[in-house]
């Protein structure tokens, strides 16, 4: 757990030095008061600033997890939330009766979940670089599978047609999931045009 001594003219400033420094926001803080300042002789001789000890309270992960918890009560469903992380992505998924609530049509609620998750994260830790990728009863895995067999589908077709075909707008995940999964395709070609929330995957004749 992270913890930095700061000072300042007043405990507030020195408080406000030591969240800057950590990246954190106050509610995420520990705070402990070393020294009150002190004003020394004629106002200004001896004077001392204040002192404080700040610790982060909760890093990124277990802020998620302790975050979706909460969440779930709020909305008075039962489920498990199990974090994990790599150097790149933070992983949160959500299993338990009734979540599936929280994936929507076509993944649209749990898309939206999650990018409300990764600006809080952002908001709450300040330089915080890593993507938060969320899942609900393992939808991300079956979606993977549905849209790697479209991808699949639609290359045969323009393959024999000779023809274009447009896919419906994606999310970047759901667009990047196209584009591997034809990568290897030599009689073909794919890309994004568009605007988000609208950017569709094109996959034409090479």
């Amino acid at each position: 757990m992270k913890e930095i001594e700061a000072t300042g003219r007043t405990v507030d400033e020195a408080i406000l030095k030591a969240l800057a420094s950590l990246g954190i926001k106050s509610d995420n803080a520990e705070v402990d008061v070393l020294n009150e300042p002190a004003q020394g002789i004629f106002s200004f001789i001896g004077n001392k600033g204040a002192r404080v000890s700040v610790k982060v309270r909760y890093e990124p992960a277990e802020y998620l997890e302790r975050y979706l918890n909460k969440m779930l009560h709020l909305m008075n469903l039962e489920g498990k939330v199990e974090i994990t992380e790599d150097n790149e992505k933070v992983y949160g998924t959500i299993n338990g009766n009734k979540v599936g609530v929280l994936i929507g049509r076509r993944g649209r609620t749990l898309n939206e979940l999650q990018y409300l998750l990764n600006s809080v994260i952002r908001r709450q830790f300040e330089g915080f670089k890593k993507m938060v990728i969320i899942d609900v009863e393992s939808y991300r895995v079956r979606r993977e599978r549905t849209l790697t067999q479209l991808a699949k589908s639609i290359a045969r077709k323009v393959i024999q047609s000779g023809h274009e075909q447009v896919l419906e707008p994606m999310t970047p995940q759901e667009r990047r999931i196209i584009h591997m999964a034809l990568q290897e395709c030599e009689d073909i070609v794919t890309y994004s045009k568009g605007e988000e929330p609208y950017r569709k995957v094109i996959v034409a004749p090479r």
